[in-house]
């Protein structure tokens, strides 16, 4: 057993600190007046919500799958923490500085008092048909996922301890302003008129850039730099969280109509068009390039489809969400290509896919985007004579890459600076399984002994 410091304590001191202060916290009368709000909305946000979590869990099993076997658990860990992690976050002041009252109505940032631990959030206003609360509960799924995107960048050499506290200053310092910019009344991308409906921008091109930013400092993997050739760990796991990933979008983008309306019911066909024809273009282009079609390439292009329609859900057509998942899949595959032939290690290609998939996405919102969909907008994208709304897609998108590109490099190099982000060479070596968690996978043999190690006792496997 290793000898603790402060800084093991410190994680323990803050969460104990923050729950003794709920003691003292006042507890509101929880919806009081009923009669405000549409219940089929309420219950379809609640299964929304529900969905969105699920993908985080999917994400983990996509991303546990691709990498190498002895780095599945931390790999998988690192991303299903932010369940917890986040969940507390947000409601101590996460949501307030997401949407909470701008600050000095610059746009820029939510004031974090405003609903500093939930305060006023149970009895709050309705937000639209909803409960405040139901609303800030589904956007936390949103911040949840988002910097566990990030994982499958800095995969196989990042310390854990400096992983969580990444994702705590990267969802205080750029996924709350970038949130408050784009759906906040007074946010700043939500003045000019960029569109967003569930997060091609919010979640994906921030977390997208951020990957590759921690790509960049950490640096690359001995294996990369000796050009292993290091196989899956199991395909099967990315088909599967594939899967709870392509399950759980459709609470992603359809409930960001916000309630049981024939939107959601256009969102939800968009999504999964896009999806399906962005798997399919993946795989029919590795074949155009003599490559035999894969179950990662199908897995993997289906997520570009996801990603590339988010921003565009509520705002385009069928037809059109056809043609968004089978460019940005594309474009993807592409970029991964030319990535490979540089010393850039990103480890599952998260720019690639993320970052890129969710620009294509915003910038093909500002083309297609159209008021018959959604009469809401003011006014319609590039293929209906309007130039105005892609080029104003198109400053947001800047913004946004440039912003969290900068800020996250800067955390990575804090938190290098105060402790240290990678893991030794040794620790590498050996995976991050045994040296982060003291636990390992094997494929066959799933119990692990309270050391690390599987033995024959424990598995009742005899071996001759």
């Amino acid at each position: 057993m290793k000898k603790t410091s402060f800084q093991d304590y410190l994680p323990f001191i803050v969460l104990a600190g923050l729950a003794v202060i709920g003691i003292f916290l006042p507890t509101p009368t929880t919806f009081a007046d009923a009669s405000k709000y549409n219940f089929a909305d309420v219950a379809w946000i609640l299964v929304a919500t529900s969905l969105v979590f699920l993908m985080t869990p999917g994400l983990s099993f996509f991303y546990g799958g691709m990498v190498n076997r002895k780095n599945v658990i931390s790999t998988m860990m690192q991303s299903f923490i932010a369940t917890g992690l986040i969940s507390v976050i947000w409601v101590v002041v996460g949501f307030s500085l997401a949407f909470g009252d701008s600050v000095g109505g610059k746009g820029i940032i939510g004031d974090p008092t405003t609903y500093f631990f939930f305060k006023g959030v149970p009895d709050g206003p309705a937000w639209g048909t909803i409960p405040l609360m139901l609303f800030a509960l589904f956007q936390l799924k949103f911040a949840v996922i988002t910097p566990a995107l990030v994982v499958g960048a800095v995969a196989e050499r990042i310390r854990f301890t400096s992983y969580v506290l990444f994702m705590v200053l990267f969802s205080l310092l750029v996924y709350a302003p970038i949130a408050h910019w784009t759906w906040h009344a007074d946010g700043i991308l939500y003045k000019l008129g960029v569109l967003d409906f569930a997060g091609g921008t919010v979640v994906h091109i921030s977390a997208g850039c951020a990957a590759l930013a921690g790509a960049l400092v950490l640096r690359r993997r001995k294996d990369h730099i000796a050009k292993k050739e290091l196989t899956p760990a199991n395909v099967p796991f990315v088909l599967l969280g594939t899967g709870l990933l392509w399950f759980g979008w459709f609470g992603f983008n359809a409930g960001s109509s916000l309630g049981a309306n024939p939107l959601a019911v256009t969102a939800f066909a968009a999504t999964n068009t896009a999806t399906a024809a962005a798997g399919l273009s993946w795989i029919f282009f590795d074949v155009i390039r003599g490559r035999k079609p894969s179950v990662l390439g199908f897995c993997i292009g289906a997520v570009v489809g996801l990603v590339a329609i988010t921003p565009a859900a509520g705002y385009v057509g069928v037809p059109q969400s056809l043609f968004i998942g089978f460019v940005a899949a594309i474009v993807s595959n592409l970029v991964v290509h030319f990535k490979n032939k540089s010393s850039i290690d990103d480890t599952l290609d998260v720019f690639p896919c993320h970052g890129v998939g969710g620009m294509v996405g915003m910038l093909l919102t500002g083309v297609f985007a159209s008021q018959a969909v959604n009469p809401l907008i003011s006014e319609s994208g590039w293929a209906y004579g309007n130039f105005s709304l892609f080029y104003k897609q198109l400053l947001g998108l800047l913004l946004v890459v440039s912003y969290s590109f900068a800020v996250s490099w800067a955390i990575f190099k804090f938190i290098n600076f105060i402790h240290p982000l990678r893991v030794s060479d040794e620790e590498e070596e050996l995976g991050l399984d045994v040296t982060q968690h003291n636990e390992m996978y094997h494929p066959n043999l799933m119990t692990v002994s309270s050391n690390g190690t599987l033995t024959e006792e424990e598995t009742g496997i005899q071996h001759g």
